[in-house]
């Protein structure tokens, strides 16, 4: 029986094909395709959690401000972002989760920085405002519609504003098979550095790469 392709849930290309297939019952069984046009490797929407199991893996997670190994980790997008603001910046941290931790560094470090969550923070009127930074720190990877959000978020950003992400990034596809990351049920979406670099070109975005798993995107001044 022939599969009609899925549609890329980054870039909306149809060249897409399958790329792998996970059966380990124990574990998780689905089906990835890979994008020619952008790299982005994503799960088709029949293998996604529901919100409610979503929110159950979400729940289980023990991240708190106060957590000094959290804001190390947390510190590898901060760090570089934060060097590069003006005094005064104000942003926001889009998906902070149930411990918000990166408002309060910014603040620490004399920034302010609101909190988003569609589980946790869920204040709508957040996304309605214009921002000097937005940082997203471990969450395009759960994003059934990444082109649709990160989209949204660029429109946020006010000139000359940036946007941090962290997400690891796929690199081999020999690496892909036996990859960690891939096994959090969660996880939909995989970037691999074409896949920012497309979003790079499509949004006329300066690109940094910081490590193998934070990627700095600044908007045109003009």
């Amino acid at each position: 029986m022939n599969t009609v392709p899925p549609l890329c849930p980054l870039c909306q290309s149809s060249q897409t094909h399958r790329y792998h297939t996970e059966q380990r019952p124990k574990v998780l069984v689905r089906d990835y395709w890979r994008c020619d046009q952008c790299a982005l490797v994503f799960v088709p929407a029949s293998f996604h959690l529901d919100a409610a199991a979503e929110k159950a893996v979400y729940d289980q997670h023990q991240n708190l401000p106060d957590d000094a190994g959290y804001r190390k980790f947390l510190g590898r997008v901060f760090e570089p972002l934060q060097q590069r603001l003006q005094p005064g910046a104000a942003g926001l941290d889009f998906g902070c989760g149930p411990g918000p931790t990166l408002a309060l560094m910014f603040a620490e470090a004399g920034f302010h920085c609101a909190n988003y969550d569609l589980y946790y923070c869920h204040q709508p009127e957040r996304l309605n405002r214009p921002y000097d930074f937005i940082v997203s720190t471990e969450v395009v990877e759960h994003l059934s519609a990444p082109g649709q959000v990160l989209s949204q978020l660029i429109g946020l950003l006010k000139p000359g504003g940036w946007l941090g992400l962290m997400t690891k990034r796929l690199t081999t596809d020999a690496a892909f098979a036996n990859w960690h990351y891939t096994l959090d049920p969660t996880h939909i979406s995989f970037f691999a550095d074409d896949s920012f670099r497309w979003l790079s070109a499509r949004y006329q975005l300066d690109l940094e790469f910081c490590g193998p798993d934070v990627v700095l995107l600044q908007k045109p001044t003009a």
